[in-house]
């Protein structure tokens, strides 16, 4: 799909972004794993959300999915899956491929797990060195640890062995598939973070009844349970989404719009906190801390940035929205710094070349490093053509820095927005004022 955005003048209104991605997810996961039926409120029903739905479906799991965005899933406890009569297609999201292995590593059946091309080109090695350490068995092609990978477990003598695991880098993908491939281990496994990354897996099976334990020094500990419980679960407004909304009202003049019932999980803040301290008017309201993943509206103004150095522990609090930061960066005043960000390689795409040759694009002062971006501003963005590929965070991106650009952008492959965020070009023609 080809789309041509136009600039904006200003950007007034309020709306709801989707539920969380992340959360969708292991609310399937975990709702499949469980004894009775879970109610996912609020759910995300776009492309990779729906990926890991018609795995489970697959796998003899029956989810129904009703008016307003809820789906039920009707689980069949943590021994209850049947082996899949055909590839299981992770489409193109990474956190079903990775969290998958995990969980398909102590199941008593053989499954083959794939994805489009775009997926079957990202390494899936940091999951499969731990889990190959548990005793999971995988054939991989000539490639190596690359999609299509054969589980084996028809043959498996015995359970998973437990692990104590160092995560070399902060991963919440790879935390989170060793948490799933825990629950099938003969004892307790620990898992060490250099640093937080986001949390959701820790808190969803905390909620489901699952035995976890995380120390002050972010050593998480698994214990075996024998048994999931079923939940009701209101899944927040996903913060990465509301990203791209939050930066279009503080980069368009004279805007302001509130963005209602976001997740602020600390793990995943991070933007709101860059931004706060780049000089950013954004308040936050209706401020609900009475659950494990905290909400809040968002009020957003547009706003004077200046620059800032982003690094360290923050990096993985917001990698996913390290695209949109930098297009933020190039309308602040001064040089702003991303690094220890070597995480963004392994995305979708490679989002440092992406995000540094799009802006580029625009007119931008930008340059790649080998671990993140410089970015100096503030420059004037002209309109552009661009082809982001099938990465659905800079096509959104792109999108942002049209509105905020002189002349006319046209982006190509707009239709992976989908992946993460439908309507999510007619949700910014609302804004519009």
């Amino acid at each position: 799909m080809i789309l041509e955005i136009f600039p904006a003048k200003e950007l007034r209104g309020s709306i709801q972004v989707p539920g969380d991605k992340s959360i969708s997810h292991r609310g399937v996961i975990f709702g499949a794993l469980s004894n009775g039926t879970t109610r996912l409120k609020n759910f995300l029903m776009a492309n990779d959300c729906k990926s890991t739905i018609e795995i489970f479906r697959k796998m003899g799991i029956s989810i129904d999915i009703q008016k307003n965005n809820t789906v039920l899933v009707h689980g069949k406890g943590l021994k209850g899956l049947s082996e899949p009569t055909s590839l299981l297609d992770a489409g193109n999201s990474g956190t079903t491929a990775r969290l998958l292995l995990g969980l398909l590593s102590g199941q008593n059946f053989d499954s083959i797990l794939t994805g489009d091309e775009s997926l079957r080109n990202r390494p899936m090695d940091r999951v499969s060195i731990p889990l190959r350490q548990m005793g999971a068995l995988f054939d991989t092609g000539i490639k190596g640890d690359f999609l299509p990978i054969t589980i084996k477990g028809s043959n498996r003598s015995g359970c998973l062995k437990p692990i104590d695991y160092t995560l070399p880098v902060a991963s919440a993908q790879v935390k989170s598939s060793i948490i799933l491939a825990s629950l099938y281990a003969s004892g307790s496994s620990t898992i060490r973070q250099p640093t937080l990354s986001r949390d959701h897996t820790e808190i969803m099976l905390d909620t489901f009844g699952g035995n976890i334990h995380v120390d002050d020094d972010n050593t998480i500990t698994i214990h075996p349970t024998t048994q999931l419980y079923a939940q009701d679960l209101t899944i927040p407004g996903d913060i990465s989404s509301a990203a791209y909304f939050i930066t279009a009202a503080l980069l368009a003049p004279k805007s302001q719009i509130v963005l209602e019932n976001v997740g602020i999980n600390p793990t995943r803040s991070g933007i709101l906190e860059v931004y706060q301290s780049m000089g950013a008017k954004i308040d936050i309201v209706k401020n609900n801390q009475a659950t494990k993943e905290p909400t809040a509206d968002l009020v957003v103004r547009s706003s004077s940035l200046n620059g800032t150095i982003i690094e360290g522990d923050l990096i993985p609090r917001l990698i996913d929205e390290l695209p949109i930061i930098a297009l933020a960066a190039t309308q602040a005043q001064g040089t702003t710094i991303i690094r220890d960000a070597e995480e963004l390689k392994v995305k979708e795409s490679n989002r440092i070349d992406s995000t540094v040759n799009i802006l580029k694009s625009f007119g931008a002062d930008i340059q790649a490093t080998s671990d993140g971006m410089i970015i100096r501003g503030p420059t004037p963005l002209f309109g552009t053509s661009v082809k982001p590929g099938s990465d659905h965070r800079t096509v959104m991106m792109a999108a942002i820095g049209g509105l905020i650009a002189k002349g006319s952008t046209i982006i190509e492959d707009a239709q992976w927005a989908d992946i993460s965020y439908p309507n999510f070009f007619s949700e910014l023609e609302k804004l519009r004022y």
